[in-house]
């Protein structure tokens, strides 16, 4: 299954480019796993197995933050085209709506002085005052805030944290018990990520420094999660919903959401094609070297999982890299479906 494609995270692998990698593909009901190199090689070598916890950055945006929005709006709690401040009255700014932040629209100036000396409750309280730029609404940039404030509104109508919410409507739902926020107990079940230049190696710590800082009240990253958790998560996507989302609300997922229609991007995910003639599938990343892929209408979906930033973070080579990966599978991917 998708043998050009397979060769290629080999030789990227290979290349230094991530110490170690488990990926799957999922096709009309099929599925092939690999695993292959080191967990950790800092300070000494751990072989990669399937079964790991991987930190998988913003890829909670779309497994945690996202579900949790789009249940909210099958329950017409939320309309996507409402103000974020109606749901979030703290929030000074009363343009922003829920679509923008969802499909990065929002042109919301994120700076924030001395963002990284700031506590929770400071962050937090910055992030409430944040304002649009002049593109509010009409252009793509991708932005963590968006997550982070639709993860205050989610604290705001369930009254928890949204870690807690995380945890009672998406993994217990959806069974991936292997997932977690804030583990407490960190084993050699955890694949380390970057080496701090304190000397620290984080593991079984979140990485993303905002949502270390908001712990509990992040909803932009912290998620650690397993190959074998992040499949059951697909899978759901695959069978439009099962019985946990409605059809509606994952077809309308295929759709480009942005305020003009013209930004290839979703609700929470960006849009990827094979063919221009074909639905595209969902795509999103996680800075930690993370990512998935998926089309519903094929049965069809790609999870790939490395430790890229261990234990120095070379983010530029990384995503030339990925980028070729994810060029390499598209383009075999046409080849199945042209036939």
């Amino acid at each position: 299954m998708y043998p050009e494609t397979q060769e290629l995270i080999k030789d990227k692998m290979l290349a230094g480019i991530y110490p170690g990698v488990v990926y799957q593909f999922m096709e009309d009901q099929a599925t092939f796993q690999q695993t292959l190199g080191y967990a950790q090689i800092a300070p000494v070598l751990q072989p990669m197995t399937a079964d790991l916890l991987f930190d998988v950055a913003s890829l909670t945006k779309v497994v945690c933050t996202l579900t949790v929005m789009l249940q909210l709006h099958e329950a017409t709690q939320i309309e996507w085209d409402q103000p974020l401040k109606k749901y979030l009255p703290n929030f000074e700014n009363p343009e922003i709506t829920l679509r923008h932040l969802l499909t990065h629209t929002s042109d919301i100036q994120t700076y924030i002085p001395q963002r990284d000396r700031l506590s929770a409750k400071e962050l937090q309280a910055a992030y409430l005052k944040l304002q649009p730029g002049k593109d509010l609404g009409k252009k793509v940039q991708y932005t963590d805030a968006g997550t982070i404030l639709l993860g205050f509104l989610i604290e705001e109508i369930f009254q928890k944290d949204v870690t807690e919410v995380f945890q009672s409507e998406v993994l217990q739902p959806l069974d991936m018990s292997e997932s977690c926020f804030l583990p407490n107990n960190i084993d050699k079940r955890f694949v380390p990520t970057e080496k701090l230049v304190t000397g620290e190696i984080l593991k079984g710590v979140t990485h993303d420094p905002k949502a270390r800082t908001l712990k509990t009240h992040a909803g932009n990253a912290g998620l650690f999660s397993s190959l074998t958790d992040l499949s059951k998560f697909v899978e759901m996507y695959l069978a439009f919903g099962k019985d946990y989302l409605k059809r509606e609300m994952i077809e309308e997922l295929y759709q480009d959401q942005t305020p003009d229609f013209s930004g290839k991007r979703s609700l929470g995910w960006d849009l990827k094609f094979s063919d221009q003639n074909q639905a595209p599938l969902l795509f999103h990343t996680g800075y930690t070297g993370t990512f998935i892929l998926l089309d519903s209408y094929h049965q069809s979906g790609f999870i790939f999982l490395s430790n890229r930033v261990h234990p120095v973070d070379e983010r530029e080579k990384y995503i030339l890299a990925r980028d070729e990966i994810i060029t390499s599978y598209l383009s075999e991917r046409k080849k199945i479906y042209q036939k």
